[in-house]
């Protein structure tokens, strides 16, 4: 399968979001995806064996982080795997014609457990439990709404928000990458950063949430 017979059937599946036309950073993404996605498809690796996989790099991301010390840094390198394959699972059901709508609620679960894990983890280092449960509500909030939007009859996913899941992968990664390169000198800095990390998470994810509520109300009204 081509990238451009790749990108429509992905934008079909996506409401209509065509990542050729997407940032840079959205469509290098998604290049990157593709590339796996085709490999691993060729292969002969099912889907769901990548989103099993990514799940599982996601459960240790809190493992990792509560070692201390400079282990965050391990911590952020599985975020980015689990990331990857978050992406690339997606990519192998669209290149290898096994797309699901079973397999896209395997996807969609294994996405929240995975946010749950990343928010354990920055609580491992120190962030405080109150703005990382507001981290999770939010994010989880932003999915629940456009899911039940586009039910409701809201004909695509509305509007692309700063709270989306790469933003949330990013706000993890910048948090513990940086407790990681402080926890070998100051475990108070390390919990510090976390929680700078979990702080972008949360105030993205909330403007994210705002503007998506204003878009489904444009939308369904």
């Amino acid at each position: 399968m081509t990238w451009d017979a790749y990108a429509a059937a992905w934008a079909a599946l996506h409401g209509g979001f065509d990542p050729r036309g997407a940032a840079p950073l959205v469509r290098g993404w998604l290049r990157l995806a593709y590339a796996i996605g085709s490999r691993l498809a060729r292969l002969g690796v099912p889907p769901t064996a990548v989103t099993a996989a990514g799940l599982l790099l996601s459960l240790a991301v809190p493992v990792a982080a509560a070692a201390g010390a400079a282990w965050p840094l391990a911590a952020a390198g599985l975020v980015l795997l689990s990331a990857v394959a978050d992406s690339a699972d997606g990519a192998v059901a669209v290149v290898s014609g096994r797309t699901s709508r079973l397999g896209y609620v395997y996807d969609s679960v294994a996405d929240r457990l995975s946010e749950l894990c990343w928010a354990a983890a920055l609580w491992a280092v120190g962030a405080p439990g109150w703005l990382l449960l507001a981290c999770a509500a939010l994010s989880w909030l932003h999915e629940y709404v456009r899911a039940r939007a586009t039910a409701a009859g809201m004909g695509d996913i509305g509007v692309v928000t700063t709270g989306e899941r790469p933003t949330r992968v990013s706000a993890v990664l910048v948090g513990l990458l940086l407790a990681g390169a402080a926890g070998a000198l100051s475990v108070d800095v390390a919990a510090g950063l976390a929680t700078v990390g979990a702080a972008v998470w949360a105030l993205l994810a909330a403007f994210g949430f705002g503007r998506l509520l204003v878009a489904v109300r444009a939308s369904l009204r």
